[in-house]
């Protein structure tokens, strides 16, 4: 399950995002999170509970800026602790990074040991480190390089949101298993979300879907958005709990109610 949730090009993008992981609590109760970029630095509040009970008035205090992301945590990997809540936000060589991920990749242990051998060390237990480390280890110039052969390692069911001090990268796996909503918002700026009931909550029109196999670019102060086919899209095999568990009733997945 999960829920994940990207605000750009929008003031006060920390609280649309918490507006957005309240619309879809029922995809995980356990641990909530949101990071923000603002001067281009990276805050990040993340606590076990549900979103109403991690956010107050002075959270938002903190989480400043006009990008951000969110999740909502449902354990299907890891521990149901805090520290596997997400965000998984780091510093590396190119700055600051954050990520949020619904899904599960299925070679985790292969990818994680590998890691460890060459001397990583983990803080969670949670899958999605291992795409920090692999982000983290690459010897490329740009984050989006760096992302592009982090995928490359890894196999599974993944919607992905990446938060650099400027820009936010959302990213499908190229079997489409899990969700991924795009939707403008009414000051013109950006939100993705798992689930289009958080687009609905914050007023915000459906655009598209986010395609397998597709990585969405977005950069602060820029109004329109880039998109790169990163995955051969494979034949879409959206989850059927989806439809039948997963989802809130009043939304739409892949273009069906």
């Amino acid at each position: 399950m999960c829920a994940i949730v990207g605000v750009i090009n929008s003031e006060g993008a920390a609280k649309t995002a918490y507006y957005g992981l309240f619309a879809m609590q029922h995809r995980g109760q356990e641990a909530s999170g949101i990071s923000s970029s603002f001067n281009h630095h990276i805050k990040t509040i993340k606590a076990t509970g549900l979103v109403t009970e991690v956010f107050s008035p002075a959270s938002f205090e903190i989480l400043k800026g006009n990008i951000a992301i969110g999740h909502n945590r449902y354990a299907t990997a890891g521990k149901n602790s805090a520290a596997d809540a997400q965000p998984i936000a780091a510093n590396y060589s190119l700055g600051q990074v954050s990520i949020v991920h619904n899904g599960n990749l299925v070679n985790k242990d292969e990818v994680r040991n590998a890691l460890i051998a060459e001397g990583a060390i983990f803080q969670s237990n949670m899958d999605t480190e291992n795409i920090v480390h692999l982000i983290a280890r690459s010897r490329s110039e740009h984050l989006q390089d760096r992302i592009v052969a982090a995928l490359k390692q890894i196999k599974g069911a993944y919607c992905l949101l990446i938060q650099s001090r400027h820009k936010v990268f959302a990213i499908r796996d190229r079997w489409g298993v899990r969700p991924l909503s795009l939707g403008r918002l009414k000051d013109g700026g950006y939100i993705v979300a798992s689930e289009t009931c958080a687009l609905d909550l914050v007023g915000a029109e459906f655009v598209r879907d986010i395609k397998p196999g597709e990585m969405v670019i977005f950069e602060e102060g820029k109004d329109e958005f880039s998109s790169v086919q990163i995955l051969k899209a494979a034949e879409a095999r959206i989850c059927a709990f989806e439809y039948i568990y997963f989802a809130r009733p009043d939304s739409v997945v892949e273009g069906k109610n």
